[in-house]
């Protein structure tokens, strides 16, 4: 229905801010989980069970990169969910948001994003350790048997596992940031907001979307794994998972 009435622009509408935010955030979180993971389990705790060390380094992580992301989701969720659309540029949307809610309104969906985004990510990195160990356990090997295209094979597999897990754990949440972000009325807050949205759509309705989400989220989670890793590969590191 969009292509049809819209065209191929009409299906990227929103693009750029969403390349913006998500390369902050991504930048983020793989960077800052590397540094928490470090930090937590080799330094504070290394004796710690590696899931637990999997889930607070994670956690800390993306709760740094949502700051990052929460600005560009805000303009992207307007102009994406609202008929006609509040914006139909990047800087468009962000000067109308600053100038009828001030800089606070680009940060107004920032509790609902840590409450999709955190439980999101600990899904995501910790069920991608663990399916990518559990990957090598099956296969009989070790890691280090393999050579980098195998090895970066497994993350882009781990990587799909870890994403349906994160469609499904996150999806009530970004619901709820979607219908925040487009129809939260002045002066509203957010307890009041969500209990009248909740009011309105029933718990149904916050699963409304998640075959395609799942498929979206599994796509981009694998190759988000199979990018990283190459890329560590190319710097001479080792890949992700499997220790």
């Amino acid at each position: 229905m969009i292509y049809r009435s819209e065209g191929i622009r009409g299906v990227f509408f929103g693009w750029s801010p969403t390349f913006i935010g998500y390369s902050f955030q991504g930048a983020g979180k793989y960077g800052f989980y590397e540094v928490f993971k470090y930090l937590y389990g080799d330094r504070l705790a290394p004796n710690a069970n590696k899931t637990l060390v999997y889930l607070a380094a994670s956690a800390s992580a993306e709760s740094l990169a949502d700051i990052a992301l929460c600005p560009w989701e805000a303009i992207k969720v307007r102009m994406q969910t609202t008929l006609p659309p509040y914006a139909h540029s990047l800087r468009e949307g962000f000067i109308k948001i600053v100038s009828q809610e001030g800089y606070a309104g680009l940060y107004k969906g920032l509790y609902p994003l840590w409450g999709r985004q955190i439980p999101y990510t600990m899904v995501k990195f910790a069920t991608f350790e663990e399916a990518v160990s559990a990957i090598y356990i099956f296969l009989g090997k070790p890691k280090e048997s393999y050579n980098s295209f195998q090895q970066t094979s497994v993350s882009f597999l781990g990587g799909y596992i870890a994403g349906i897990g994160c469609a499904v754990v996150s999806h009530p949440a970004d619901m709820m940031v979607s219908k925040l972000n487009s129809d939260r009325k002045a002066g509203e807050g957010a307890g009041q907001a969500m209990t009248r949205i909740y009011g309105s759509i029933g718990f149904r309705g916050l699963w409304n979307g998640l075959p395609v989400r799942i498929f979206m989220i599994g796509t981009l989670t694998a190759f988000q794994w199979l990018i990283y890793d190459s890329f560590k590969v190319y710097l001479g590191l080792p890949t992700t998972g499997g220790h």
